[in-house]
């Protein structure tokens, strides 16, 4: 036995109060999604979205201080699973400059096709910012490991994804808005594969690789 005694403590088991709390949290999450891709986040109203999680009307706001917190929270929610969903996918590639091309592509494929994304690309700016701090880091070290490799030449992996995602969101509200054509897409992929330092040629090859489909979401 040691001479010291163990500081080493085991967590304590999570309370019933804790867990009924979880449970709320992320029901109200998903309610509000499910409500804001109905309505858009203007029409929503905080009673519909308790009502639909079955909580109580005042228990919203024990976890959220108004309705753009909560649109924040629901954002940022979507915009994790779904780098989740581009990881299990760009985890099988061995070109770290693919790894950068299938997400952008994914993400533009998205805001553009799923409908749970329609009303709340009006909320541009909020959810370009959800985008940047909850797919940053993925694309970041996506961004440096193709540096790296001398695929992509990026002096501020930061600053060129901030770009990237307000230009996303932008042509995805464009394109849902009927303002362009879906052709646009590739372009904007290219474009954006273009500000890493690669050359337009270069770009569209990665463009127009194959695209493994996304895993369920």
């Amino acid at each position: 036995m040691s001479a010291f005694p163990s500081t080493t403590r085991k967590p304590k088991p999570e309370g019933r109060v804790a867990r009924r709390r979880a449970r709320n949290h992320a029901a109200l999450i998903e309610s509000a999604r499910a409500v804001m891709a109905e309505k858009g986040i203007d029409s929503a109203t905080m009673a519909e979205i308790a009502e639909r999680a079955d909580v109580a009307a005042g228990t919203i706001y024990s976890f959220f201080k108004s309705k753009e917190d909560l649109a924040v929270a629901v954002l940022e929610q979507l915009m994790l699973h779904l780098a989740l969903r581009i990881e299990a996918v760009t985890d099988t590639f061995d070109d770290p400059a693919q790894v950068y091309a299938y997400g952008v592509g994914s993400v533009l494929l998205t805001a553009t096709q799923d409908t749970h994304w329609r009303q709340l690309l009006y909320r541009s700016e909020v959810l370009a910012n959800a985008m940047f701090k909850q797919m940053g880091p993925f694309a970041i070290r996506n961004l440096e490991n193709a540096t790296k490799a001398g695929r992509f030449k990026v002096a501020d992996a930061a600053l060129t994804f901030k770009m990237a995602s307000h230009a996303i969101i932008g042509v995805a509200l464009g394109v849902t808005e009927g303002e362009m054509p879906e052709s646009v897409i590739e372009e904007t992929v290219v474009m954006l594969l273009c500000m890493t330092g690669i050359g337009r040629d270069d770009a569209l090859d990665l463009a127009r690789r194959p695209r493994p489909p996304l895993p369920p979401g």
